[in-house]
């Protein structure tokens, strides 16, 4: 279609539906005016927001000047704004020109896609807010008195589909008896050198045929593991530097307490561990339980009740952030105004609830969990755990087996009986020495895995281990015989 010339144009659409190119191709650049060109100009860049005040103010200057001298003049704003457009119309019959509206009928679809691929998009809201403009604009536009409404169907563009990021799944690291191991660091005897320690145990365990690391969440060691100035290390900054190495281990925590980080903070973490993994990331997450690191650090440490409230709206949040788009959620008693998490996990995050109350956490863990964490100290109670978890998806309507039960696992591993004695005597401190082996389950690898069998017979599908005796990456060689 062919416009008067001259004449004032004014293009009405939203941002991402092309008006700037469409008067590119029809326009000297000197006749069209921009809103975002002249933020550039006022301003620190086109996107500059801060500027658009005096961007519009300029803008209405030179498209008063140029019309006064009966020039066309191209209004290239998003032309969304009923004044402003009564307005420039009622300039264009002042100064005699015809007055044509433009409107860019673009599929909305493709509006986000556009807006999605720039350099500085427009916040999600904001672009929703203009595509329900422009769906009204239309009638307003012919009501308005405008000398030609000209509507432009605007196709989406042609976009050859990039080739997916490689992201390498999970190698199968299943044993024969049918278990995943994964190796849970709680000790850092690390020395002068932490990140070559860290890397040593890593690869080791890569190499011994681990499918997983994970590593404690506290902020001063516990009791049950070493002393309170021994170090452990912040988990997450830890695992990224763990990534760096380029092995094929899953890697997460076991567990992050709800109460140390917003759930989205976590969420963040996991999911920019998960990408920088290529998709090999998993949280294990529980209600907290230390009193005294939380009072350390300054951290509230509410009852056990609201701790569980928070683990449930905890995993809700993490995987409303997790899910594709940015829309706003509302619902399980979490409301998010936008779910924007980027980078996205590169494969599905894993949630491992940690934690064997039978009313609560199990229960969280049956509705909104991976997988669900258990000890392992008696098999009779892992028994009994296991059927209540059970009962507990039947209860919420949800498939036993989309639930992995895992256990934490603490033994004591000797290469033969003299070492597993040796090892016993070195850590039983003033606890009777047959009470302790009885407890860490002491024995050689043929023993573990005769256990493990077992552990596999209760439906157990992954065991974290975690052994006193991770001085060295040799250490973890050892255990080798537990993964094949």
């Amino acid at each position: 279609m062919r416009l008067p010339d001259p004449a004032l144009v004014v293009l009405v659409g939203a941002s991402g539906s092309g008006k700037s190119t469409w008067a590119a191709t029809r326009f000297r650049d000197q006749e069209v005016v921009s809103s975002d060109a002249l933020r550039g100009v006022v301003g620190s860049g086109p996107h500059d927001l801060d500027a658009s005040a005096d961007a519009f103010a300029v803008l209405e200057t030179v498209v008063a000047a140029r019309l006064g001298r009966r020039l066309t003049t191209v209004v290239d704003t998003l032309g969304l704004d009923a004044v402003r457009r009564r307005a420039w119309l009622a300039a264009a019959r002042t100064a005699g020109l015809p007055a044509v509206a433009v409107l860019l009928d673009t599929p909305d679809a493709e509006c986000r896609r556009r807006n999605t691929a720039r350099d500085r998009p427009v916040p999600a809201p904001a672009l929703a807010g203009q595509l329900r403009s422009v769906r009204e604009v239309g009638a307003l536009l012919d009501a308005e008195g405008w000398d030609l409404v000209v509507r432009v169907a605007v196709e989406a563009d042609r976009v050859e589909a990039a080739p997916a990021p490689r992201t390498d799944p999970p190698p199968d690291r299943t044993s024969s008896l049918g278990l995943r191991a994964v190796l849970q660091v709680s000790r850092f005897p690390w020395g002068e050198d932490p990140l070559a320690w860290l890397a040593g145990i890593a690869r080791a365990a890569d190499e011994a045929g681990f499918a997983g690391l994970a590593l404690m969440d506290h902020l001063v060691q516990v009791p049950q593991v070493g002393r309170a100035w021994e170090p452990i290390p912040e988990p997450w900054v830890t695992l990224g530097a763990v990534a760096a190495l380029g092995t094929g281990l899953e890697l997460g925590t076991l567990c992050t307490p709800v109460t140390f980080r917003p759930a989205g903070v976590t969420a963040k973490a996991a999911a920019t561990l998960s990408a920088l993994t290529g998709g090999r990331a998993f949280v294990g997450i529980g209600a907290g339980w230390w009193e005294r690191e939380h009072t350390a650090y300054g951290i509230g440490f509410p009852s056990a009740r609201e701790r569980l409230d928070l683990l449930e709206r905890s995993i809700v949040t993490m995987r409303a952030l997790w899910a594709p788009g940015t829309k706003a959620y509302d619902a399980h008693g979490v409301s998010l105004s936008e779910t924007t998490c980027y980078p996205r996990p590169a494969g599905p995050v894993r949630v491992v609830v940690g934690g064997s109350g039978e009313r609560r956490t199990l229960r969280i863990a049956a509705r909104h969990g991976d997988a669900c964490n258990l000890r392992t100290a008696d098999e009779d109670e892992l028994r009994r755990l296991v059927g209540v978890l059970h009962a507990h998806c039947d209860d919420v309507g949800r498939d036993r087996d989309e639930v992995e039960v895992t256990v934490l696992d603490l033994p004591v591993v000797g290469r033969d009986r003299d070492d597993v004695w040796a090892r016993v005597e070195r850590h039983r401190g003033r606890t009777a020495a047959a009470t302790y082996a009885a407890r860490t389950h002491a024995g050689t690898v043929a023993d573990h895995r005769d256990r493990w069998a077992r552990l596999a017979g209760l439906g157990v599908r992954t065991v974290f281990l975690a052994t006193p005796d991770l001085d060295r990456p040799e250490d973890v060689l050892d255990l080798a015989g537990l993964t094949v």
